[in-house]
């Protein structure tokens, strides 16, 4: 939405340019009056377009059929392909009576690939709103390359996630125990809650401006305060909303192919058409190969220690990002680890190796995180954390922010990035060496229940809205989107350890591009 605009801290001005090009929101709670203002003053038309709640006024079109779904087909080339040259696929999606289907919607994903070579790249799919769909790879290797086209998720299966946001955002909810001597006493949490049925003790932190309240306990002050825990609570879908979310028969459904699903590359040769869509990056000899930004180098137990020696890494988020941790202290046979009063989810962690003088920190985010109960002072903003960094050539920080926001409005999950942008501009204004790294979303395995919590679709769209946020040259986004999805191995919320090692080879590139592996 940014792309190619000014640098902008105005917070309501982006805010204005996010909802206007993305969302048409639904849930005023949650928002500032200038940002409500900017919704309320959207056109006519501009609403038809935005809002998928405008499709009601024309028949809607009877159920995306996956067994009817399952086709594309290669869109030959005079000449054939060639390394540089682009490849094509056309996907036709059908609905229950077999016929093509009308409208659009459907989340597909798609990816070339070579398992023999080790090699993998996303597609960029277009969604043409009437039941066809276009696939497009840039070619990047010479040999063979089968296609692969994934439905995701039908349009129908999310109406249905964006209906539960709207009705239900507060799906998942949290309690907090308040303490006082002998007396103990649970209290229901949340980002919004209504003032209405019980007296509210508000927790907003004062610096990032976060929100956060729990109703009043019964008979104690809303300073005894002492944890806080998730507690999940039962969704209102009927059974017919359930079918919708059936893996392996309407939701992650592998597209077969009419005809053939592979294509050959020959060499470059000469003059080669201009590649449009260029991805961040691809897989070739199982190592991942960005196009743009530092080459990736392989570092081994050595290596690390070489790279890291004289340094401070400290992460920062969910267990996405603390999987960075654990991958990392494993390979420092010197390192003391000082977390024996931590919880193991959330922290936080220290780990020092006093030889090479390195240092490494993880922490989780602050609510809305979704653990075991915890204390509540292990439970800080990432915001303010970064606050209290000296930061420098030799500090590198790794923030991870993404998998316990979606079931929550966007502008929750908005106002958080915000808040760690400033600090990350605050951090890099005192300290311009600093190394930023920000980790970006992946897709996961799902079934109906994690779909209504935390679907790819979810995922997806707070993706786009974290690049859009951290567009800046003094930061670097770690691209687990495309690491996830462009790899042979199976989604998985934590990606197995042989893409985690692909992701730490990125940040210590990142971080010693000078070093090699």
């Amino acid at each position: 939405v940014l792309e190619g605009r000014e640098e902008v801290e105005d917070v309501d001005e982006i805010t204005s340019t996010l909802l206007k090009h993305c969302f048409v929101l639904s849930d005023y709670r949650f928002m500032t009056s200038s940002q409500i203002s900017g919704i309320q003053k959207l056109s006519p038309s501009q609403d038809q377009i935005l809002s998928p709640r405008c499709q009601h006024l024309r028949p809607p079109d009877p159920p995306t059929d996956p067994l009817y779904s399952l086709s594309f087909s290669i869109v030959l080339r005079d000449g054939g392909w060639r390394v540089g040259d682009e490849l094509m696929v056309r996907i036709q999606l059908r609905d229950y009576n077999g016929n093509p289907k009308k409208s659009g919607g459907d989340y597909l994903t798609s990816r070339l690939h070579n398992r023999m070579l080790g090699a993998g790249v996303v597609g960029q799919v277009q969604d043409h709103l009437n039941g066809t769909f276009t696939a497009v790879f840039p070619l990047l290797w010479n040999g063979t390359a089968d296609v692969e086209v994934l439905l995701v998720q039908t349009s129908e299966s999310i109406t249905v996630l964006k209906r539960v946001t709207e009705e239900q955002p507060d799906r998942i909810w949290f309690s907090s125990d308040f303490r006082f001597g002998s007396v103990t006493e649970t209290s229901t949490c949340n980002v919004c809650l209504d003032a209405d049925k019980a007296p509210l003790c508000n927790f907003t932190d004062l610096h990032t401006g976060e929100q956060w309240f729990c109703y009043k306990p019964k008979t104690l002050d809303c300073n005894t305060r002492v944890s806080h825990v998730v507690v999940f609570r039962g969704l209102k879908i009927n059974k017919e909303e359930r079918l919708l979310f059936q893996r392996g028969i309407n939701m992650k459904v592998l597209i077969k192919a009419l005809g053939k699903a592979t294509a050959t590359i020959l060499p470059k040769t000469g003059e080669t058409k201009t590649i449009t869509t260029e991805p961040s990056g691809y897989y070739y000899g199982n190592e991942w190969r960005p196009l743009g930004g530092p080459k990736v180098h392989q570092f081994n137990n050595a290596s690390v220690i070489a790279c890291l020696k004289g340094k401070q890494v400290h992460m920062f988020g969910d267990s996405t990002t603390r999987q960075f941790y654990e991958f990392i202290t494993k390979k420092l046979p010197n390192l003391l680890k000082f977390d024996k009063h931590s919880t193991p989810q959330c922290g936080p962690f220290l780990a020092v190796d006093h030889t090479n003088d390195i240092m490494m920190t993880f922490r989780c985010h602050g609510p809305p995180l979704r653990n075991y109960k915890i204390n509540l002072s292990q439970l800080q903003y990432v915001a303010n954390e970064l606050d209290r960094l000296n930061g420098g050539p030799n500090t590198v920080v790794v923030v991870g922010v993404w998998a316990h926001f979606g079931s929550f409005p966007m502008e929750v999950y908005y106002q958080r990035l915000m808040a760690i942008r400033r600090a990350v501009g605050r951090l890099l204004n005192r300290a311009p060496g600093t190394k930023v790294i920000i980790r970006t979303a992946n897709m996961k395995d799902m079934n109906v229940d994690s779909s209504l919590y935390n679907s790819d679709w979810y995922s997806l769209q707070r993706d786009k809205v974290l690049r859009a946020v951290f567009k800046h040259p003094g930061v670097l986004l770690l691209e687990a989107w495309e690491m996830v999805q462009a790899h042979y191995l199976p989604h998985n919320l934590h990606p197995p350890p042989g893409i985690i090692k692909l992701m730490v080879d990125m940040i210590l590139s990142n971080t010693c591009p000078e070093n090699g592996g």
